[in-house]
């Protein structure tokens, strides 16, 4: 199952609820938590907009909120306000007694959509006629279930941005090379970390289905796929060179999402938890300029008055697509939810979620 699998059977949000005020929205959200209570369980990812972090029983990133779904037993009803990859892998997680919910089908991300399993398929078939058996898959977890699957089903694991460079470093141990899905810049990042150098490296296009490397391909250690998250890839070196000239007394952390050469110039990189923990322990008076998603920032801009925060980019909006959940659609599916017409379920395939464990749990022994 897909976003595109899923879109069309949505139902279109009926005009009641366009023509509600956000205190009527807010009372349905807040009617409905109570009257379901521990039935219910609202996990909100750190991109939401606030009108609807405000509800949320957990904030967090992706993986930690699938996991939080999966600890939280008691909870009958899970209304994912995340995107789609993200209530696939909270239904992964959790018990068959336990449905997960989104709000809205159109909220994906842009970089999962770069790798369907199609192009994975035949990708992998292309590059083991090239390679043999000595290539080992790695997904980051902003992808499919179908590709975690796909991976699990190769021997391979799940990365996230904060234990990429351990999930690489075991990967590197049991094959000679790896395949890192979907995005060429946190597999670029981490591998150039672990000491393996960019000429080690190559990229596999999936569209063109061909294999970028300028060298021999017996030193190629680490395969890109040629994906990225849109908004990160939009961070440069014209933004740090700016920042470093306007305010020179800023120190610029940015997410491994972000091209090399941005990570590169800035003073910290590190995964979207590990942005909000250096925010949070850093001297009052210090100065940010912080290259990721808008909402997290403007959030962080709220809760840290003592400190100078800006975004790397001045012109950065939100994800439009990480940023699809409203309070509209948040109240819509909650109040269906209490009519017993619950809809925008996320189910995914018994086999396809069986071998998509085994990606997620070689990932969380390494944890």
């Amino acid at each position: 199952m897909n976003l595109f699998d899923t879109v069309e059977k949505q139902t279109i949000i009926p005009d009641k609820y366009r023509s509600l005020t956000n205190e009527q929205l807010e009372n349905i959200v807040r009617r409905v938590k109570i009257g379901f209570g521990e039935k219910l369980y609202i996990p909100g990812h750190h991109y939401q907009k606030d009108e609807v972090i405000q509800f949320a029983d957990s904030t967090g990133d992706s993986l930690k909120l699938a996991q939080l779904c999966a600890e939280n037993t008691q909870a009958e009803f899970i209304v994912f306000c995340g995107v789609h990859f993200m209530a696939e892998t909270a239904d992964i997680l959790t018990t068959k007694n336990q449905k997960v919910y989104l709000p809205d089908m159109r909220a994906g991300c842009s970089m999962a959509d770069m790798a369907n399993i199609h192009q994975t398929e035949r990708g992998w078939e292309l590059l083991t006629e090239r390679f043999g058996e000595t290539i080992l898959p790695l997904t980051y977890v902003n992808s499919t279930a179908a590709i975690k699957s796909f991976v699990g089903e190769h021997g391979g694991a799940t990365v996230t941005s904060s234990n990429a460079e351990e999930v690489v470093k075991w990967a590197l141990q049991q094959k000679e090379r790896i395949l890192f899905l979907p995005d060429q810049h946190l597999g670029r990042n981490t591998a150039y970390k672990l000491g393996i150098s960019l000429n080690e490296m190559a990229v596999w296009d999936p569209i063109q289905h061909r294999l970028a490397f300028d060298g021999e391909y017996e030193q190629v250690k680490v395969i890109l796929w040629k994906g990225h998250c849109s908004v990160h890839e939009n961070f440069t070196v014209r933004n740090i060179e700016d920042i470093r000239k306007n305010y020179p007394e800023m120190k610029i952390i940015v997410h491994p999402e972000c091209r090399r050469e941005v990570v590169e110039r800035s003073d910290m990189d590190g995964s979207t938890n590990a942005i909000i923990q250096a925010i949070e322990k850093s001297e009052p008076g210090s100065q940010w300029a912080i290259g990721t998603e808008m909402n997290l920032v403007n959030r962080l801009i709220q809760s840290h008055p003592d400190k100078q925060i800006v975004s790397l980019n001045p012109h950065m909006c939100p994800c439009m697509t990480m940023n699809r959940i409203d309070l509209m659609h948040l109240a819509w599916n909650l109040e269906m939810l209490e009519k017993g017409e619950p809809i925008n379920q996320i189910k995914v395939d018994d086999q396809i979620a069986a071998d998509a464990k085994k990606a997620l749990a070689r990932m969380l022994v390494l944890k």
